[in-house]
């Protein structure tokens, strides 16, 4: 039986536009039922789709076609380890579409493996750098608005200057829990929160000795 042509396509959730991907792998001349694709992050390679093509149905002979190398992943120590799974252990080949130095078929000679790998460990160090400066970049943006004051997570919960009033009916039973967070336009934990601080404020006061008259 003839070596079968595989294409694998992903696009983040984000992205949903993988129609260049399909044309130019069916340009190629992969098949489209051949094609597997997954919506998902390239963070690492725990993806179904990926992990049906390259672990059940990719077979020594075959080739795995990937327009770029990001649409194979965006963890670049992960497609070292891919790279050899595929190449090495399987005895599949692998075709980069926009970067002919990226193609095994080439590779069969002791010149194009190191090729193949010095591209491959020079797109691993570059994207490794630009990681370790999009965090530095990260930190110090984090820094610089912190120092301007800047507060980050989620905006307090505004309570309403009449609370005390509704916390008072709804205490009463004048009015049903429901209507109380209704009336405070407060969401339920928020609600229940502020009460709990009332209760403890109104015990608190109580518990204080009376003031002695003079």
């Amino acid at each position: 039986m003839a070596n079968k042509v595989y294409g694998y396509v992903r696009v983040s959730t984000r992205d949903q536009n993988e129609h260049r991907q399909l044309i130019e792998l069916q340009a190629f001349g992969v098949d489209r039922k051949n094609i597997y694709m997954d919506k998902m992050s390239g963070k690492d390679f725990n993806r179904p789709s990926y992990q049906r093509l390259v672990h059940r149905r990719l077979k020594s002979g075959d080739l795995l076609v990937v327009k770029s190398i990001d649409r194979l992943g965006r963890n670049y120590e992960e497609i070292l380890n891919e790279w050899k799974y595929i190449s090495k252990r399987l005895g599949a080949d692998i075709k980069i579409l926009d970067m002919p130095l990226l193609d095994t078929r080439r590779s069969n000679d002791l010149i194009g493996t190191l090729i193949s790998d010095i591209v491959l460990q020079l797109l691993s160090f570059v994207a490794q750098n630009e990681r370790e400066n999009i965090r530095q970049r990260q930190a110090e943006g984090i820094a610089a608005a912190k120092a301007r004051g800047v507060r980050f997570g989620r905006p307090p919960a505004v309570i309403p200057e009449d609370f005390p009033e509704i916390y008072e009916l709804w205490r009463a039973k004048e009015i049903t829990p429901q209507e109380a967070r209704e009336l405070s336009g407060l969401k339920y934990h928020t609600f229940y929160k502020t009460c709990r601080k009332l209760t403890a404020e109104y015990e608190a006061r109580l518990a204080q000795p009376p003031v002695p008259e003079h």
